[in-house]
């Protein structure tokens, strides 16, 4: 029997698991000469990526918990309000065990510091799935450099990463953006007893680029006193997941404003924190137009192109030169209330957009009709670990 691959499921959310869980099952049904193993870091992680197989591939896949004893997660939760500090310890807990894979398939990069205490001997191969295909600069960290695989979505993700010098092109696979596959046979839900026009806001969680911080109750308050429209607050699922958030990345902490009651009881708006709608596509299916800042969920949301507006709270580039590639989605403001005259011309600010939109998807995600994503993924992950063997 070959060493197994392993998927690792380490967040202390589950926003990052569609971005592979598809990837995990198709391995686990057609490669029956190596074990497929999911490894989670707790009990809700592991029913999120159950829910996205079949009961077939549940059955196929080896479950690996990575819990902490409970006197060690009690220990570290202080020190978990501001940095990952029971993401990383699960991993050093249990790195023994993960040493012996074939290979290790990560969304995110803290996985990394184990291969760095790794250095002599053997080691796994590291895969890359970008849990999003945004256009921030922090999508390209260094630290990325040291996967051996990347598995990206389109062109645009790999000019990108080959571009800021992290990877060589040959190491990239372009396989489409596996939670997609997840549309499939989807209708979208209806959340609301009408069918006046549906806003989706979802703000960031960064503090110094999120539009919910400083503008985020003012857009809240148009939607109260026009209820001639809908509104689905949505924000990034780790902004409410703690109550003071930190960017290293720009030196930046900020306590998270909370949600007035009266928008709670209003009967045109959907306060969601924090369920798993946040990120199974729900609300992307479900919205007529989107308004956000700096989430790379406006390309989920683009999977049917549609009106998009954006808050530049940090940036100062002028609206004619967008900051960010995505910002050319739709027109960008600097505060909710410049945003305001825009709403009631939606439908035909859509159309401006709709070239740029269409351009920039094709771009940014690659579909192939005769082959989904997660099989695609599969098929890349296989021929690199034959390659180098």
């Amino acid at each position: 029997m070959k060493l197994p691959i392993l998927f690792l499921y380490n967040h202390d959310a589950a926003h990052q698991v569609a971005h592979s869980a598809g990837i995990l099952g198709e391995l686990a049904l057609t490669c029956g000469d190596r074990p497929i193993i999911a490894a989670f870091g707790s009990a809700e992680i592991k029913e999120q990526v159950e829910k996205l197989l079949t009961q077939d591939q549940v059955a196929a896949v080896q479950w690996v918990g990575l819990s902490l004893p409970s006197w060690l997660n009690f220990l570290l939760a202080p020190l978990n309000r501001f940095v990952p500090a029971r993401r990383i310890m699960r991993l050093y807990w249990s790195k023994k065990k993960l040493r012996r894979m074939a290979m290790i398939v990560s969304t995110e990069r803290t996985c990394l510091t184990l291969k760095r205490s790794w250095r002599r001997g053997t080691c796994p191969r590291f895969a890359y799935i970008p849990h999003g295909s945004g256009d921030r600069n922090v999508a390209m960290h260094p630290a990325l450099k040291d996967f051996d695989l990347f598995l990206l979505s389109g062109q645009k993700v790999v000019d990108q990463i080959v571009g800021a010098g992290i990877t060589a092109e040959e190491k990239c696979r372009i396989i489409g953006y596996p939670k997609f596959d997840i549309l499939r046979g989807r209708k979208a839900e209806k959340f609301f007893p009408n069918d006046n026009p549906t806003f989706l806001f979802n703000p960031h969680f960064d503090p110094h680029m999120s539009s919910w911080y400083e503008q985020g109750e003012a857009v809240l308050d148009y939607f109260y006193n026009h209820p001639e429209y809908n509104l689905i607050f949505a924000p990034h699922v780790m902004l409410f997941f703690k109550s003071l958030h930190i960017s290293p990345e720009y030196k930046v902490a900020k306590k998270r404003p909370d949600i007035a009651d009266k928008f709670c009881r209003a009967a045109n708006i959907r306060i969601d924190t924090g369920s798993e709608k946040l990120f199974d596509m729900s609300y992307v299916l479900a919205a007529d137009a989107y308004i956000g800042d700096v989430s790379s969920q406006v390309y989920e949301f683009l999977h049917q192109p549609r009106p998009c507006f954006f808050i530049d709270v940090h940036s100062g580039a002028p609206a004619q030169e967008p900051a960010y590639e995505f910002w050319r989605n739709g027109p960008v403001v600097q505060t909710a209330e410049q945003l305001f005259p825009l709403i009631p011309k939606w439908q035909e600010i859509g159309r401006e957009y709709l070239a740029e939109q269409e351009r920039l998807l094709d771009y940014t995600i690659s579909i192939d009709p005769r082959l989904s994503a997660a099989q695609r993924g599969a098929a890349a992950l296989l021929a690199d670990l034959h390659a180098a063997s």
